[in-house]
Order: C-alpha cells, then structure tokens, then sequence
C-alpha cells in the first residue's frame, strides 16, 4: 500500500530533529536539470512564470541560484520534516517516532514538482515549484509532460514490492494529474474530506488539506496496511460516510 501526497508551499529550513536515515530523491538528476533551467531566470521572470509576488520571486531566485549538488547534512533536510503547509499541520511530523518514520518511509511518497516524487526522508534543498508551472524544459511543453512517465513507472515499481497494491491518493488533483492512471497497474483509492453545510457536503480547502495530514498520520501511527482499515478513520470528528462513498472514491465527513 502507497499513500501519495502533495508537498506544501511553506517550509521549514534548519530541521534539528534525529531520524533514522537520510536518504536521497531518486531523481536528482532531473531536478538538477529543473534546477538549473531555473537559475536562468531572474526575479521578475519568476514572478511572472509562478504568478507570485515580488518577494517570493526573490526568495526563491535565491534558492535556485545556491541549489547545488551534492547534496549534505549541512545544505539539505528530510522532505517530511521541511515541508510546513496544512497538510503537514495535520501530519505534525516532527512528532513521530523513529518507527513511524520508518513506516512512512516505506509507504508514503511526497510528488513534487522539482524533485518527482520524494520519500519522507528523502533530503532536499528548499525550492518553490507548483506541478502547474508552466515550465518548458527542452521539448517538454510543462512539468507535466516532463514527469508523467517517470512518475507513472515509478510507482507501479514501487507497488511490486508491495502486498497490498493500492494507492491511497491523499494528493492534490494538481499533483495526482502528473501521473498517468492509465498505466498503473493497482487499484486507486482516493479519500475526500468534506463538510456538512445546510445538509449538503462540502469541500472546504483549509479543512480538507488538514484531514488529508490527518488520515496520513492515522495510517503511519497504526501502521495500517489494509484499505479497510481506513474506514475507522475518526480523527476530529470525521466518519467514513458510507452513503456518499463510491468503491473507489471514499468521502469522510463531519
């Protein structure tokens, strides 16, 4: 079983916290290659391509021009501890034991737009880049285009090793749409947060980001390995809502 998540815009830097290994992203050399497409640009260039302000654009025209390989304890950090979004205030990764991390290391992967799909240990420099960005990389028109394949075979190497192969889809639609469900060879199963609002239910974003960090975290804490087992999810008063559900398509309420 693989849970799939999608990283956060904020982060943290300096991570102090003891894991039991740092590992490295399996595509280095394709995030150096979007690294270095990167530094070309300016600022005002990347403010423009990232439909951000002017002080972001600094800030990360600065991370890209220091992204340098190789990659130590000094200038890196693990991916689950750097990420700071409300996903991750859900996950509160800092708090998790050494066994945990050693659960999540074998069973969650973070996509990313400049690194393809990270482990939580997997250390990485800080960057900014949204899987949307449309970035052209040589004769690939978008980050999409760029990652699809890779991705896609990726994980469908990844579920081999796996008793349980299914995908837990915790992501974004913006990250999940990097990968070609077409050619993975499991079974999808995708969880959906939502609220009840004058007896309808509703996806409110802040809520459903947290209750995706949430349900990672149930499942890495209670080292669960069946889909099943999802079902007694009741962190903060959600329920697995049964009527609203389809086979693959779960929907937690409250």
């Amino acid at each position: 079983m693989l849970i799939l998540i999608s990283p956060a815009k904020t982060l943290k830097e300096n991570i102090t916290k003891n894991v039991p290994e740092r590992t490295f992203p399996d595509f280095l050399t394709e995030a150096e290659i979007l690294a270095n497409t990167l530094k070309k640009y300016n600022p005002a260039k990347l403010q423009k391509l990232m439909d951000i302000n002017r002080g972001l654009a600094e800030l990360n025209a600065d991370r890209f021009a220091r992204w340098s390989l190789p990659f130590t304890a000094e200038n890196s950090w693990p991916s689950l501890l750097m990420f700071n979004g409300e996903v991750y205030n859900g996950l509160k990764a800092d708090t998790l034991s050494i066994k945990d991390l050693a659960y999540a290391q074998e069973h969650l992967r973070i996509l990313s737009g400049l690194y393809g799909v990270l482990r939580p240990l997997d250390c990485m420099q800080a960057y900014r880049l949204e899987m949307g960005t449309k970035l052209k990389v040589g004769r690939k028109k978008d980050l999409y285009a760029f990652w699809g394949e890779k991705l896609t075979e990726k994980i469908n190497n990844e579920l081999d090793t796996h008793k349980e192969k299914v995908i837990i889809n915790l992501a974004s639609t913006e990250y999940f749409s990097a990968i070609n469900t077409k050619k993975i060879k499991s079974r999808i199963l995708t969880c959906t947060f939502k609220e009840e609002r004058n007896g309808k239910l509703q996806f409110v974003t802040i809520y459903g980001k947290k209750a995706r960090g949430l349900m990672t975290r149930f499942i890495i804490k209670n080292k669960i390995e069946k889909p099943e087992d999802l079902k007694h999810f009741e962190e903060e008063g959600y329920f697995y809502n049964d009527r609203a559900s389809k086979e693959n398509d779960w929907v937690f309420s409250r």
